[in-house]
Parts: C-alpha cells; sequence; structure tokens
C-alpha cells in the first residue's frame, strides 16, 4: 500500500497518519507495561528506564496526534493543548534523565546487577522492527501530503530506534559478559537521549524547530 501512496487521494492520506499516529501512542503504551514490569522484575535498569520512557512518548504521542488532526483541518500556530502537551513532555523526560542518571551511578557504585537482560533483548527487537515500519509509513504519508508535522513525528519515531538499539547493545554486552556496569551504561545512552527530546519538546512548545524532530536535509529513507 506505501508503494502505491500516489494512488490515494490526501484525505484517505490523512486518515493513513493518524492511524499511524494511534498505532503509536497503543504501541507504546503497551511496550512500557512490559518493559516497567520484566524492568522491576529482573533488576534491569536500562529496560526500566527504556519503559518509562514510552510512558512519556504516549504523552508526546497524543500532542502529535492533536496536532496531525489540527493541521489536517487547518494550519496555523501550535494551540495551548499542544505547547501544554509540548511542555510536560520536555518535564517528564528532565526528570526521567535525572532519576536514570542518580540511579545508574548508585548502582554501579553498590556493584549492583540485573538478573538477566534477556527480555530487554527480545523488546528491543521488536521495538527496531516496529518503529522502523512506522517510522518509513510516516516519512512516507508526510512526504505525499507535504507536512511538516507528519516528518517531523517520523524523525521523531527514529529518535525510538536509537532508543531501542542502546537497550539491544546493553542487554546483549551484559548476557555475554555479565559485567553488572553495563546495564547501568545502557541506561545513562536511554537517560541521553530522553535529555535530548525533553529538550526538543520545550524547544518546540516555544516555537523553534529542532533538529531530531523537524525535516531536514537528511529525512531521506
Amino acid at each position: 500500500m506505501l508503494n502505491k501512496l500516489e494512488d490515494i487521494n490526501p484525505d484517505k492520506l490523512w486518515r493513513i497518519a493518524l492511524w499511524l499516529a494511534g498505532i503509536t501512542v497503543f504501541y507504546n503504551i503497551g511496550e512500557g507495561i512490559i518493559s516497567v514490569f520484566f524492568g522491576a522484575t529482573d533488576k534491569t535498569l536500562s529496560l526500566f528506564g527504556f519503559g518509562l520512557d514510552s510512558f512519556v512518548e504516549v504523552i508526546s504521542g497524543l500532542g502529535i496526534w492533536h496536532m496531525v488532526v489540527r493541521v489536517r483541518k487547518h494550519a496555523g500556530q501550535k494551540d495551548s493543548f499542544e505547547k501544554l502537551a509540548l511542555r510536560i513532555t520536555g518535564v517528564s523526560f528532565y526528570l526521567l534523565t535525572f532519576g536514570l542518571v542518580v540511579t545508574a551511578f548508585l548502582n554501579i557504585y553498590n556493584r549492583s546487577q540485573p538478573i538477566t537482560t534477556f527480555w530487554g533483548i527480545v523488546i528491543s527487537l521488536i521495538s527496531i522492527a516496529t518503529m522502523l515500519i512506522l517510522m518509513t509509513a510516516k516519512m512516507r504519508v508526510g512526504r505525499k501530503l507535504n507536512s511538516d508535522a507528519i516528518i517531523a513525528d517520523a524523525n521523531c519515531t527514529r529518535t525510538c530506534v536509537y532508543l531501542s538499539i542502546v537497550l539491544l547493545l546493553s542487554s546483549i554486552l551484559f548476557e555475554i559478559l555479565r559485567i553488572g556496569y553495563i546495564d547501568s551504561v545502557g541506561a545513562l545512552g536511554i537517560a541521553y537521549y530522553a535529555f535530548m527530546e525533553g529538550k526538543e519538546a520545550i524547544e518546540k512548545a516555544k516555537g523553534i524547530k529542532c533538529g531530531g524532530c523537524a525535516p531536514g536535509k537528511n529525512d531521506h529513507i
């Protein structure tokens, strides 16, 4: 279907964009619940932080869904709902960053380590595959509609792929080497991306276009 977008009228393309935004929100809810559960059960900080990040992504996703609905009807400046969603998202990411950094260093100091990172491997592989599909679909629809909002959403989904790769690498390395601080280093990697997402959300709330979540020269897939 995505290879035949030229045969689809704009109204149907907008409906596809809304479906993609909705799928992203519901996927992040499920991913967050499962990741937090296994992260807490297996004492895997990187997976637990990944799950919390998914919950914050839900807030961002709702703001993006609202934005797509509004842009579909008429172009204009960000309304109060969108700005509030972006600010809440930004602050939430900052809090998540702080919590992950503090906990990671405490784990390193106390030489704590996970029971297993098996579920981190499984969840990250599923997430990488899912987000790549969503990112590609959003980018193609966004270009066809010439919509900055949808292209920005696709770029934010790309960040989720990076997060998943960090989780995958740290989980695999721990399973191979069984060195406890590897999980904490993975959590710090997730904290870095959480901080960057928080910064972008705050800047977008102020009306500033961001490199990671705004269309640019490197948006080609």
